[in-house]
């Protein structure tokens, strides 16, 4: 099962926060509050956002964190890329060419880094501000989900 880390799941909480209120900055402590997550993961995320260039951080009495650039150029890659390193679904991905031991004899190689290339494609293609947009009317509509699913252009396609 692929599934997101909780660092991740916290960090997308976090950042989202903070773009559905880019007037000001925000302190780990009220962060935290805000969003009912424990002080030292909320830090240990800020600091890791701000080392990939996601957040600013902001000295002083109405010191903080905010985001470092607009919420639309921020994309889901980006953020799971500050939080957890490179995009990739398997090891083999990671390493340069060489670095596996079975991957003369593996062929599965190419497929693996075509998929990866469609996650991150994905990914990429969501940015900050889509993820805080209310749902469209359409995906509320609990009585048709298919309906609604029907509208979702695959990347696969």
């Amino acid at each position: 099962m692929l599934r997101m880390t909780r660092q991740s799941d916290y960090g997308i909480v976090l950042i989202s926060y903070l773009a559905a209120r880019p007037e000001r900055s925000f302190g780990a402590a009220e962060l935290a509050a805000q969003t009912a997550l424990p002080v030292p993961i909320v830090r240990k995320i800020l600091k890791l956002l701000a080392k990939g260039a996601l957040l600013v951080s902001h000295r002083g009495i109405k010191g903080g964190y905010s985001l470092a650039r607009p919420a639309s150029a921020i994309s889901v890659a980006d953020i799971l890329t500050a939080l957890e390193g490179p995009i990739a679904l398997t090891e083999c991905i990671e390493e340069a060419p060489g670095g596996c031991s079975h991957e003369a004899l593996c062929p599965l190689r190419p497929k693996w880094q075509r998929i990866n290339a469609v996650v991150h494609h994905a990914l990429s293609s969501i940015n900050l501000s889509q993820l805080i947009a209310p749902w469209p009317h359409e995906y509320l509509n609990l009585s048709r989900p298919t309906a609604a699913l029907s509208t979702v252009q695959s990347p696969l396609r």
